[in-house]
């Protein structure tokens, strides 16, 4: 729908801005229609299978006992275990089975944060057209209407929920159960929460490889790597060394195939390298119970990978990546002007007479073919936004031994990489957003308070923007409430930046309709504007909102005499009219460097202004 000009008066729908005048010739547009979907779908990017995958035909039948030991109401298998031991891997195995059957929809959703479950909903909501979605409601109210449908329609499904790190948060977004027997959830978790198995869910525990199965692995993955002879009497030695643990098996069948390594002399070396970790990790370190396998024999593959081509690059690689989300970033990250700058210092750090130090965004994608070849990360072009992973456990590993001093040149790579990419992102590429949104909130994770040190925490107000942008309400209101919290405590309670931030933790109030807690949200800022616009300067910024201001002020005189002062419409355009008030007095208060302070009387008038407003929206 559009309402064109006539005489004077511009505006293109009751919810956007419209220039004093008029307003006549409503014109309604039909969208263009969409092609039918086409069945099967797959929402999501299925890992592919391991290189010598184990079928565990004995943990397959326990999932399929749990399935199976419900005869009304087919409900969710949760694999439940530590890292490492291929959780991951057997609901991959299922969810290709299923695609193989002509199952009619997978949907594979990364349930590491439950923001990223909301979105792939979303997402699976618009690729199965349900006639909702088209009303732009948000994400949220997108996701649940897919869960509704897959409730009630008549196709066979599987939704597998991988990595799932909050159960409570969960507890919402959990799919339905179906009652026809063809449809299914899998899900995946290291926590062992009794709220798991709360709703009818049967957990099933998944511990490491039998001394069988890790056997069997170790002479598939080496003969399928024409290695066979690497094999000797050592082979059961080595398994028991590494504890069975899937991952460290898989990383050492790597180094054996690359380097031509025996059974017999990986097993020195692992030694070793066991040894080399105790004087860099303690062993009460280990958590898990399972890091120090997956470290030492990681720390081997990298030594190996370090003197490779491109030389050098291998270690400060995986150190980047180690900081971003296990679940996948962008290829097109290692392009970026940051990773490449940060790759081409450690390579002058040894420079070569035959070599130069820049290194090209060909060579960064090299740096990760390398380490893909050596099964330290994951690099597959086909997996879009999430193609490059690496798994939890050795991202954790690799973080545990980089040096500290080197922490903050990494952060701030990291922030400067996904800001290049945040900037080049297409709005209307939901996928993509998300997956940096989740990528942000890794790195603030991993770097905590460093974050804000090298200046790197504009990128978590992005974030926060993007998902109150995004339609995800519940999402965006602990998220501004945590990043308030932290910027009152690093920059201090008047610091335009918290005020910013408090802003938008009022914006997020509104959204879930806490409109009183929002008002006295910003009643309290109103002194602390006044403190510091005394001290301002003229910013640039504030022309443009100032025409922003008259903009909205010309658009609510319009909706009030053509709506009223009570429809929804009006009032949404008086709120935003304040917040436009709000946000320009935040452009006045940057502090300034150089003239004298501005007069008081004007930013005081503005505090008075602004505070007139809020009495009348409350009244």
């Amino acid at each position: 729908m559009s309402v064109e000009k006539s005489g004077d008066a511009i505006a293109s729908a009751p919810h956007a801005v419209a220039i004093t005048g008029h307003v006549s010739n409503l014109t309604l547009y039909q969208p263009h229609p969409r092609p039918p979907v086409r069945w099967p779908l797959l929402s999501g990017a299925v890992p592919p299978l391991a290189s010598a995958f184990q079928d565990r035909t004995e943990v397959r039948d326990q999932i399929d006992q749990a399935r199976a030991g419900h005869t009304t109401v087919v409900l969710a298998q949760v694999l439940a275990g530590g890292g490492g031991v291929g959780k991951s891997q057997l609901a991959a195995a299922y969810a290709h089975q299923a695609l193989a059957d002509g199952l009619e929809l997978v949907v594979w959703v990364d349930a590491s944060e439950t923001e990223q479950v909301i979105a792939r909903y979303a997402h699976a909501a618009h690729c199965v057209q349900l006639p909702s979605v088209l009303a732009g409601r948000g994400a949220e109210a997108d996701a649940r209407a897919f869960l509704q449908w897959l409730a009630t329609c008549q196709r066979s499904w599987l939704v597998v929920l991988d990595d799932i790190t909050d159960p409570e948060g969960m507890q919402p977004w959990w799919p339905p159960p179906s009652f026809d027997g063809r449809s299914r959830v899998l899900a995946t978790t290291r926590r062992q929460d009794a709220l798991l198995s709360g709703g009818g869910r049967a957990v099933v525990d998944i511990d490491t490889y039998t001394a069988e199965e890790a056997d069997a692995y170790l002479r598939e993955r080496l003969r399928v790597a024409h290695a066979e002879h690497l094999l000797d009497s050592h082979v059961t030695g080595l398994a028991k060394a590494l504890g069975y643990l899937p991952l460290a098996l898989a990383h050492a069948a790597a180094y054996m195939a690359n380097e031509n390594v025996s059974c017999a002399d990986y097993l020195l070396r692992f030694h070793h390298s066991t040894a080399r970790l105790s004087e860099l990790l303690p062993p009460h370190a280990d958590t898990e119970g399972y890091g120090r396998q997956v470290a030492a024999a990681l720390m081997l593959c990298l030594d190996v990978a370090q003197a490779c081509e491109p030389v050098g690059l291998a270690t400060p690689t995986l150190r980047l990546a180690a900081m971003l989300d296990p679940a996948g970033h962008p290829r097109s990250l290692w392009a970026s002007e940051a990773a490449t700058r940060y790759l081409s210092a450690h390579r002058a750090s040894s420079p070569s007479p035959n070599r130069s130090d820049t290194v090209s965004p060909a060579e960064a994608q090299a740096a990760l073919r390398l380490l893909h070849r050596y099964g330290l990360l994951t690099d597959e072009a086909q997996s879009g936004p999430r193609a490059v992973r690496l798994h939890a456990l050795t991202a954790r590993a690799v973080r545990e031994y980089t040096p500290a001093d080197e922490l903050p040149d990494i952060v701030k790579t990291a922030a400067d990489a996904l800001t290049e990419l945040w900037r080049k992102e297409d709005p209307g590429y939901r996928d993509e957003e998300a997956v940096l949104r989740t990528n942000v909130d890794s790195l603030d994770a991993y770097a905590g308070d460093l974050l804000w040190k090298v200046e790197g925490h504009h990128i978590l107000r992005w974030a926060g923007r993007s998902l109150t942008g995004y339609g995800l309400a519940t999402a965006s209101l602990p998220y501004w409430q945590r990043l308030t919290a932290n910027s009152e405590r690093l920059l201090g309670r008047a610091h335009p930046h918290t005020l910013d931030a408090r802003r938008e933790l009022a914006v997020a109030y509104f959204h879930v309709n806490r409109s009183a807690k929002a008002f006295a949200l910003l009643q309290e800022d109103f002194r602390h504007h006044e403190g510091v616009l005394v001290q301002a300067r003229p910013n640039p910024l504030q022309k443009s909102t100032s025409m922003t201001t008259a903009l909205l002020e010309d658009t609510l005189a319009v909706r009030e005499r053509l709506l009223g002062h009570e429809d929804p419409a009006t009032r949404r355009c008086r709120l935003q009219l304040a917040l436009a008030q709000h946000a320009s007095m935040a452009l006045e208060a940057t502090p300034g460097s150089k003239g004298p302070p501005q007069a008081t009387r004007k930013p005081r008038s503005a505090v008075r202004r602004l505070q007139r407003w809020w009495g009348e929206l409350t009244s």
